[in-house]
């Protein structure tokens, strides 16, 4: 019995191996444990198959053997994983291109070793250690996106596969096949080697330029979104120096004014000092209105609240936005800018053919709620991630600041286009 050790030896090592790079390569389906019972239930099978074989000392149709019943168990168990038909043979095919190649280079290299049929095992033993290692550390995330594309890289998976499996099955005694045809052998295992380094590296280059093409993306939108926060920012200060320039004159005149009246009422003028108090309170300029203690904020719907009454366009504005606020506050009034802005555009559209409103409020409960309302016209569509598009050049930037926002301060942000309705409400 002692002489089938090594036999059984190497058909542990091979079985346990091909088992362990199918549960490497696949994505299960179910629990881990029901994973490693139906894979421990191939192992005995295959290994029990191996075992008669290997008792009736006919290596050569174990290997034929070997291959169609690793290939019908791998399949019968192929619905407790996710991969479609086609990645699961891709990698079964791979499984099996990983082991004849091992079990080549271990028999090749064990020949030219002391104790031959223990160095075989020895060999495959570290060969198969050493993919698993790879695979576990280094190559199963690309490993994962060559699945998901398994049409470009069918082809070679295959053509190794057939090429194997021809010296096998055609193969009249195992061993003189490996030793007489060792050089060919040997070196289309280097090629299916140097075939899946290549598929993986081209992988990894093309996983490099697509990440730096999304890279280049958000940085060209965030370019646009400083455009715009420039030319917002400059449409605040230019509001602001007005107001600051408003209330200088004001208090200039209001010192004038001040000694007026204190000469008519030191004179006992009483009547002229009415007069002029009545006729200040018509002269006084209109100042900016107050929606909420945030000074930028303010200024910002103070412009474009402005600009609907400028338009013919009724505003319901109710805000609750304090002094002090978690999030930059300049940001928000560009926020608030740009959804003020789109609401006046779609509302100048329907202009005349039926009423239009905005509606615009915000609470503040610990966090910010922001909803603004206004009617919209039909065809209006939110794209996959529910958030608005449109193809006209030059448009949808601010809708990108505004998602933007949301993105950097970890906030909700919903559109909904109901019944002639168009409705954003942002929570930060």
């Amino acid at each position: 019995m002692s002489g089938y050790f090594p036999d059984f030896l190497r058909g542990i090592i091979s079985t346990t191996a091909n088992v362990l790079l199918m549960i490497t390569l696949l994505q299960p389906k179910y629990s881990k444990k029901i994973t490693v019972f139906t894979m421990l239930v191939i192992l005995a099978i295959d290994l029990g198959i191996a075992v008669c074989f290997y008792l009736s000392g006919n290596l050569t149709i174990l290997a034929k053997v070997d291959i169609i019943v690793f290939a019908v168990l791998c399949f019968a168990v192929r619905p407790l994983f996710k991969d479609t038909f086609m990645q699961w043979l891709f990698s079964y095919l791979t499984v099996q291109n990983i082991s004849v190649a091992v079990v080549i280079l271990s028999f090749v290299g064990s020949r030219r070793l002391p104790y031959p049929i223990y160095a075989n095992s020895m060999l495959r033993f570290i060969l198969f250690s050493a993919i698993l290692i790879t695979l576990l550390r280094y190559v199963r995330p690309l490993y994962q996106q060559t699945v998901k594309h398994w049409t470009a890289y069918f082809a070679v998976a295959l053509g190794i596969y057939i090429t194997f499996g021809y010296y096998i099955l055609s193969s009249k005694n195992i061993i003189l096949t490996l030793t007489e045809q060792e050089i060919p052998l040997t070196l289309l295992t280097f090629i299916g080697f140097a075939s899946y380094s290549s598929i993986f590296l081209s992988l990894k280059n093309l996983l490099r330029e697509h990440r730096v093409k999304e890279e280049n993306q958000t940085m060209q939108s965030e370019r646009e979104f400083l455009q715009l926060a420039a030319s917002s920012m400059s449409e605040r200060l230019k509001l602001m120096e007005e107001v600051s320039a408003q209330n200088c004159r004001a208090a200039h005149d209001r010192r004038h004014f001040n000694n007026m009246l204190l000469e008519f009422l030191e004179r006992g003028e009483n009547h002229e000092a009415v007069a002029l108090l009545k006729k200040q309170d018509h002269t006084v300029p209109r100042m900016s209105k107050v929606y909420c203690e945030n000074h930028v904020v303010n200024a910002a719907v103070c412009h474009y609240a402005k600009v609907a009454e400028q338009s013919g366009i009724p505003t319901e504005i109710e805000l609750d936005i304090p002094r002090d606020l978690t999030v930059d506050s300049l940001e928000l009034s560009m926020v608030v800018s740009n959804l003020l802005e789109n609401a006046i555009e779609a509302c100048l559209k329907q202009l005349g053919s039926k009423a239009v409103s905005i509606h615009f409020i915000c609470r503040n409960m610990g966090r910010l709620l922001l909803q603004i309302e206004n009617p919209c016209t039909e065809g209006v569509a939110l794209d996959e991630n529910g958030y608005p598009f449109t193809f006209e050049e030059g448009h949808g930037i601010g809708s990108k600041s505004v998602i933007a926002f949301a993105k950097k301060y970890d906030g909700e942000l919903i559109y909904k286009v109901d019944k002639g309705f168009f409705r954003v409400r942002l929570l930060v």
